[in-house]
């Protein structure tokens, strides 16, 4: 008997509770079955009450109370005028709210948490129990709240107000990255921060001010940190720890990109206001990475869907640009980006020094007086995102990106310049992707990714003096999956598994009118790998370890390659750190100065065939010590890389090896040094990095010698102050030994090779240019227009002192005297300001 008593009891308290969630019912239906109830009429404005829900009041209520029953519940004052109407207004669309943060796993109270008014300089943090309050909030506002190793949240005031003034409870979903914090908050600048595994990750959205930069350029920003270098000022050259460009890995939204700049290496080719977030690792990466011997930047747009529309838009001296974000419902955004230069419209200094730098060693020949050319530049790039989330447990996306350069150049064949022939560059990478992200448990889940990515450039080259067109193409097809699978044993440990296929086909070709000539190569190559990684992060010790193999069924070959990334905290201050990883590529890049694309883009993709292109492999470890205290940070760590496998020809040596077919390695070894200092007004940091960096060609003589990239000295210095709320200065400067270079022969500068002359060099890279030196700033103001509408105007002068830096020299066959060369040197950017206006909402 008591059994069903006991029975009886649970029953009614689960249709009770059942009652209760489901109770809450339309304020319009309310108020119809009050008018019924009491003969009265409401008078109202429908869209004050068309979306509030209210649980619905007691029946034997009188009409008084029922009214304060009202007015107690919802943000609108209800108002007998008399036996017969009532009147519903808005209140004061100011007003407080307030809440408690805690974890939903363990129901912790969250200290430190970040509580923002969006499109607002309202900001809070919340107090040891979790609770923040905020004072004249709009009825409207959006609230964020975000703290370190969970998931930001977004609620509308309207959701956290309380009439009985009792602060609601708000709940945090861990994320993925929970075990990988954020170490440090503000590294350098506001938007650029270090986590706890070595990483850099760039806040595009947050980001503050550089030296010298109007926008939050990717790649140009990166190279604020130490070992992150351009020898040739070029971001489609940059050298991380002594490698080369093609040796960085980079993604977009998971999608493998083989172009990196705009205006031929000066301007990044993605759009940094789409551009969330970009993580660089320059050793000890997730064993989900492959490819990059020297580096992973891995660059990510929005991933959540917003509540309201937004965007913005901008110009600058060289470009224009605008984006959105649109809500089309509660679970389905569509985020989509467009940006196009005005090169071809309006020639400015920026565009004029750019230009000149860019073409300046060319067969465009920016700097000669000859008036029998003319040539158009132009270039642009878009990009589009649908986000959809099924539901809390699966979310969907899809996106495309696309970067186009193009060239248009023409020689006049006759003196009244009434006939020409017209040359012509297209360079262009396009990239689809998709994804899906599962939560099966609250411990288990899952990623799937793939994406296309396709890359060409192509080339028409009518060559006037010899009457002969030049046609060249270099296209990349790539398609790629990757199946990642999380488990999160407990808060300390988390667990991935993961198998990725990639297939990669390359195609070159080059056909020439006088002589008939035609070279066309095929090559595609199929990548299978498997993947496995522990992270654990507990009180003062972070380690991630894991292994990658990767098989070549075309060459029947399997690498391993086991990855470490290990943080101590010794003490308050001190921590020690080791990262250790293998990585190989197959894909590289060889150059020809002579002859690819109008000697614009000297670079063409190609694939490994484990023969005389045979797969990079690298080997590197690293060890430091970090020192943290009162905002003072101080990093100093010590590097090991060995890069086997690399190509003479992917190397661009000017010498006797330029044209010889050999493959070999470089060691690079040195100390990167980072003192970062910052306060709530000014930050100020210098770095500085000292490697040594060596070639070893078996086949060459002599075997070993200096890598075209070995800065020995390289060192950066600067200084961001807020003089007001809304105005920044920065100002920095960089210096690094010179380049270096390969002088001929002396009293023997060239020799005879069959019916050539050709220039006679000595020891390889035995010579160094002058030192390079480089001082910039820039400022940033803010308008704050209203809560929903920002504007920035910014601006820039890179070089300001106008320093005559050579970042290149090599020789050539003097023509009027064969016996002799001509020294062609390479100029860096002279002084060059920019300014940039956005407005965004």
């Amino acid at each position: 008997m008591n059994k069903w008593i006991l029975y009886l009891m649970v029953c009614t308290a689960t249709i009770g509770q059942a009652q209760t969630a489901t109770n809450k019912i339309a304020l319009t239906t309310v108020m119809a079955n009050i008018e019924q109830q009491f003969n009265v009429k409401f008078s109202y404005a429908v869209e004050d009450v068309i979306a509030i829900t209210i649980e619905k009041p007691a029946t034997e209520l009188t009409l008084q109370q029922t009214i304060a029953y009202l007015n107690s519940k919802v943000l609108l004052n209800f108002k007998a005028l008399d036996y017969r109407y009532v009147t519903v207004s808005v209140l004061n669309k100011i007003f407080p709210i307030c809440g408690i943060v805690q974890a939903q796993d363990s129901q912790a109270q969250l200290s430190g948490a970040t509580v923002g008014v969006d499109n607002s300089s309202s900001k809070t943090i919340t107090a040891k129990n979790g609770a923040f309050n905020l004072n004249n909030v709009a009825l409207d506002a959006t609230i964020t709240i975000s703290f370190i190793g969970y998931e930001s949240s977004q609620f509308t005031a309207n959701e956290l107000f309380s009439a009985e003034n009792k602060c609601k409870k708000i709940f945090l979903k861990p994320s993925k990255e929970e075990l990988n914090q954020v170490l440090i908050n503000v590294y350098l600048t506001p938007g650029l921060q270090k986590y706890i595994d070595g990483s850099t990750v760039l806040n595009t959205k947050k980001f503050g001010i550089l030296p010298g930069l109007v926008d939050p350029d990717v790649l140009q920003s990166i190279q604020a940190l130490p070992g992150v270098e351009s020898t040739n000022e070029s971001i489609a050259n940059i050298n991380v720890r002594g490698g080369t460009n093609d040796q960085n890995l980079m993604l977009w939204d998971n999608i493998k990109m083989y172009h990196s700049g705009h205006f031929f290496g000066l301007i990044s080719a993605y759009n940094p206001n789409v551009t969330n977030k970009v993580t660089v690792s320059k050793n000890g990466t997730s064993a989900a990475f492959s490819d990059g011997v020297s580096s992973t930047i891995d660059m990510t747009t929005n991933d959540k869907i917003g509540t309201a529309v937004s965007g913005g838009g901008g110009v600058n001296l060289i470009s224009t640009d605008a984006f959105v974000e649109i809500p089309l419902a509660k679970n389905l955004e569509l985020d989509i980006s467009a940006r196009r230069s005005l090169t071809d419209l309006i020639n400015t200094p920026t565009f004029a020094n750019y230009y000149q730098r860019s073409f300046q060693d060319t067969e465009i020949n920016a700097d000669s007086a000859d008036k029998s050319t003319n040539s158009d530049f132009y270039f642009y790039d878009y990009t589009a995102k649908l986000l959809f989330d099924l539901n809390d447990k699966h979310s969907f996306r899809a996106n495309i990106i696309g970067i186009n350069n193009a060239l248009n150049y023409a020689e006049y064949s006759n003196s009244d310049q009434s006939e020409s022939k017209v040359s012509q560059l297209l360079q262009k990478n396009m990239g689809y992707g998709g994804s899906w992200k599962a939560k099966w448990t609250d411990n288990f889940s899952t990623e799937l990714v793939t994406y296309f990515s396709k890359y060409n450039i192509d080339a028409t080259d009518y060559r006037v003096p010899t009457d002969q067109l030049l046609t060249e193409a270099n296209e990349v097809l790539e398609t790629g999956t990757k199946l990642n699978a999380y488990y999160k044993a407990n808060s300390n440990l988390s667990l991935l598994l993961g198998y990725q296929v990639n297939e990669t086909g390359m195609l070159n070709q080059t056909t020439v009118s006088a002589p008939s000539y035609s070279s066309t190569k095929k090559d595609v190559l199929l990548n299978h790998a498997v993947f496995a990684e522990a992270e654990y992060n507990k009180n003062n010790t972070y380690l991630r370890l894991g292994t990658r193999l990767n098989y070549f069924g075309k060459f029947d070959k399997l690498l391993v390659e086991p990855r470490i990334n290990f943080r101590q905290q010794v003490s308050k201050q001190f921590a020690l750190k080791l990262e250790g990883e293998f990585k190989n590529q197959t894909t590289t890049q060889i150059i020809d100065f002579e002859d690819d694309f109008l000697g614009v883009e000297k670079r063409r993709w190609v694939l490994v065939n484990n023969k005389d292109i045979p797969i990079a492999t690298s080997k590197q470890g690293s060890f430091g010590v970090e020192f943290k205290r009162n905002k003072l940070n101080v990093e100093l760590t010590g590097f090991y890389k060995i890069v086997d496998g690399i190509t003479a020809s992917n190397q661009g040596f000017y010498n006797n090896f330029q044209y010889k077919n050999a493959f070999g390695s470089y060691t690079a070894k040195g100390i990167e040094f980072l003192a970062n200092k910052t306060a709530r007004r000014f930050s100020t940091w210098v770095s500085y990095t000292y490697s040594i960096n060596d070639y070893e060609f078996d086949s060459f003589t002599p075997s070993t010698f200096p890598n075209n990239v070995d800065i020995r000295h390289s060192a950066s210095l600067g200084f961001n102050y807020n003089i007001l709320n809304n105005l920044k200065i920065s100002v920095g400067g960089i210096w690094r030994n010179g380049q270096p270079y390969t002088r001929p022969i002396k009293g023997n500068e060239t020799v005879r090779s069959g019916n050539n002359t050709m220039v006679n060099y000595g020891a390889p890279n035995s010579q160094n240019l002058d030192d390079f030196m480089r001082l910039d700033a820039s400022f940033s103001y803010n308008f704050n227009f209203n809560t929903a509408i920002k504007a920035t105007l910014r601006g820039g002068v890179i070089n300001i002192t106008n320093e005559d830096n050579v970042i290149n020299r090599y020789y050539k066959v003097d023509p009027n005297k064969s016996s002799n060369t001509v020294t062609v040197n390479n100029k860096s950017l002279g002084m060059t300001p920019n300014v940039s206006f956005r407005v965004n909402f």
